[in-house]
């Protein structure tokens, strides 16, 4: 049997976008491509003080965003999804050992699940038109986001490669499978 098709969508809510992110339309409806394609899905929501309360309007996920009903929800608190959550437990639980990531915020939130996910021995593929975010004292969103995906593209991790893949040829992938 082949693996699961699974995405892993980071941080896509309304609090964390009261902040204007690049191409959020875009984005989102690259987002809902790769769900409406995948076998299960894995919504990763950041929790805090200020907005982002668990069960606050700003807590929620965005309204356009496809959730299928048996998706899964992993709550963080740091920008590891990682870090002090059940998100080990609940891959484990359901067998999985790679996934897609696509969400916000490439330079914070995205960039570290990422890396500490691959470094956990997790196959990842980065969705790489699949994650936004915000323009940045040193570099807009647009460089930022390119700059990410040459990093992961080349990022060095020894028998566990990244892939950085649009989502057209992920999903292509998928269905001949």
């Amino acid at each position: 049997m082949s693996e699961k098709r699974v995405v892993m969508v980071i941080d896509m809510q309304n609090g964390v976008f009261a902040t204007p992110r690049r191409q959020r339309q875009e984005c989102v409806a690259r987002i809902n491509r790769l769900i409406g394609a995948a076998d299960s899905v894995i919504f990763i929501q950041h929790a805090e003080d200020g907005g982002l309360e668990e069960g606050s309007e700003g807590f929620a996920l965005l309204s356009e965003l496809e959730q299928p009903a048996d998706a899964l929800y992993v709550t963080k608190t740091a920008c590891d999804a990682f870090y002090q959550t059940q998100l080990e437990r609940v891959l484990a639980e359901n067998s999985i050992s790679q996934f897609v990531i696509c969400g916000c915020a490439t330079d914070y939130c995205v960039d570290t699940t990422l890396k500490i996910g691959a470094s956990k021995g997790y196959a990842i593929t980065v969705a790489e038109d699949a994650h936004t975010t915000a323009n940045r004292p040193a570099a807009q969103a647009e460089t930022l986001i390119a700059h990410y995906n040459e990093v992961w593209r080349t990022l060095t991790v020894p028998g566990n490669p990244v892939s950085v893949k649009p989502v057209e040829t992920i999903v292509a992938q998928w269905q001949a499978n």
